[in-house]
């Protein structure tokens, strides 16, 4: 984006592109994968159907959206980075690009806090949020009474999703595969790879007692990353709205977002009528691979992960072509990425 934009509320070009992702209404789909990197996008799209050809966009903020139809369902795939600030720009951004409801799953890494291998795949039914204390003292922390970091209490994502992903990894998994797929477990999104993870660096971070504190206050604690959390957040914020909340139109710019896009775009949409209506929903789950233990300190290899992905990928998609959206709550496939043509 090297235009000037005309309004800095929620900056949205003339042919209705959102200003991060780059997608306008028609190149998303109302079931959503979520990832952190594009090779892992890459390879849960290649599960997609021929036909449609997927959609590809890759945005000048570097998100990735690939859009089409799994066994004939539209899903899109899009892998949007790491952190609450990435997980932001992709849930309220996607949102204004839709009508109808939608249901996101986050297929990313973690650490363990618990003893269990890496390749474990959690199912995490709550997130907490661990947040790095500005105001805390880290040259002189024995002049403070204020704590370093600070533990939100426990947002849930949607329980009905949260089955069907369980569900659908462990039938999916490979049968010569031993790995543990566990749930009803709760995750901790941390504002930083480093500190608000216990890992200690060069850096004053007073975070030596960190991991301890956390399993000694946060009951069935056991994965620690970095974007979760706001995912459930937001979603159970949306749908703690009030029905009769009106939303208006987010404004248009003059410049045009210029991303990077395989596959034919979405037909022009002709107006910017809010697409999400007051009475629809967003219902999210997550499944994490464990990339590290930090009880044995193990590292999972590149084999593992190659292998992991391919599986549970596959396992996600499966997990969203089950989940229901009635005709009149999903976006219109006429003029969309994943319309179907019939050929004589």
């Amino acid at each position: 984006m090297r235009d000037t934009l005309t309004d800095a509320n929620f900056p949205r070009t003339a042919d209705l592109r959102v200003y991060h992702l780059g997608l306008r209404p028609g190149e998303v789909a109302n079931r959503i994968i979520t990832v952190g990197s594009p090779s892992r996008a890459r390879t849960i799209a290649s599960f997609l159907d021929a036909n449609p050809k997927p959609f590809r966009l890759e945005s000048e903020r570097g998100f990735l959206t690939i859009t089409g139809r799994y066994q004939g369902t539209p899903i899109s795939v899009i892998s949007i980075g790491m952190g609450d600030a990435n997980m932001d720009f992709f849930v309220r951004e996607v949102r204004e690009c839709l009508s109808g409801d939608m249901f996101i799953v986050r297929l990313g890494s973690c650490g363990c806090l618990i003893d269990a291998p890496v390749g474990t795949v959690v199912v995490p039914k709550a997130c907490i949020a661990i947040s790095r204390n500005v105001d805390f003292n880290f040259v002189n922390p024995e002049q403070c009474s204020e704590p370093a970091y600070r533990i939100s209490k426990p947002v849930y994502g949607d329980s009905d999703l949260h089955e069907q992903v369980k569900k659908s990894l462990e039938s999916t998994r490979p049968t010569h595969s031993n790995t543990v797929v566990l749930s009803d477990v709760v995750n901790a999104s941390a504002d930083s790879f480093y500190s608000s993870q216990g890992r200690q660096t060069s850096f004053p971070d007073a975070n030596e007692n960190l991991i301890q504190d956390l399993l000694h206050k946060v009951k069935d604690l056991a994965t620690l990353e970095m974007e979760t959390h706001h995912l459930y957040h937001l979603a159970a914020c949306w749908s703690g709205r009030k029905s009769s909340e009106t939303t208006k139109p987010p404004p248009l710019a003059t410049g045009p977002v210029r991303p990077s896009s395989d596959g034919e775009p979405a037909s022009q949409p002709v107006s910017i009528t809010p697409l999400a209506g007051p009475d629809t929903f967003i219902k999210v789950s997550a499944a994490q691979m464990v990339f590290a233990s930090r009880m044995s300190q193990d590292f999972i290899t590149p084999e593992q992960v190659s292998t992991l992905e391919h599986w549970t990928g596959e396992a996600i998609l499966n997990a969203l072509k089950e989940m229901d959206i009635q005709p009149e709550r999903h976006h219109p496939e006429q003029g969309s990425v994943w319309e179907t043509h019939q050929t004589t």
